[in-house]
């Protein structure tokens, strides 16, 4: 039996473990897992769809897709701690605290992504996450995210119509 996934996890076995497609799909590598942390990569193009009208001269990749890319990296996160797949179940956003936008994302870098988790118990998980580009920090947040049922710990028979 192993002790943890083989890694690096390549694009393939991050589509097994979440549902996001291009041009959602916004991590490329998995690199790294303790249990505690999880680190991935997402390498920038220019061909990006966004890139497009964000903004036509001078492109930029939005903050709100590099919240994105953080939270599946969480995502992935969970996956691998519980080790389970999600399937085609989603993982939802429930609150995202303390954003902040360090400098511009543009193409040609390439983002180190890393989570750790803060507490993962029952079905809302709260995570960390940084961004860093050539060493340096470029986003931050604190969020949390619902684990979808193919993960949870809880059974259905503790859901109760309160929880609903």
């Amino acid at each position: 039996m192993s002790d943890g996934p083989v890694l690096p996890l390549d694009v393939t076995a991050i589509m097994r473990l979440l549902p996001h497609r291009y041009p959602f799909l916004l991590i490329d590598r998995v690199i790294e897992f303790s249990g505690e942390s999880c680190r991935a990569i997402k390498n920038v193009t220019i061909n990006e769809p966004f890139f497009v009208g964000h903004f036509p001269g001078h492109p930029v990749m939005p903050g709100v897709l590099i919240l994105e890319a953080m939270a599946q990296t969480a995502a992935v996160h969970a996956c691998l701690k519980l080790g389970k797949q999600a399937g085609e179940q989603a993982f939802y956003l429930v609150s995202m605290d303390k954003a902040r936008f360090r400098k511009p994302v543009v193409p040609g870098d390439q983002l180190v992504l890393t989570t750790s988790l803060l507490r993962g118990r029952g079905r809302i998980w709260k995570f960390r996450g940084e961004v860093h580009v050539a060493g340096q920090l470029v986003s931050e947040a604190e969020f949390m995210a619902t684990l979808p049922s193919a993960l949870s710990q809880e059974s259905t028979a503790d859901t109760t119509e309160s929880d609903i």
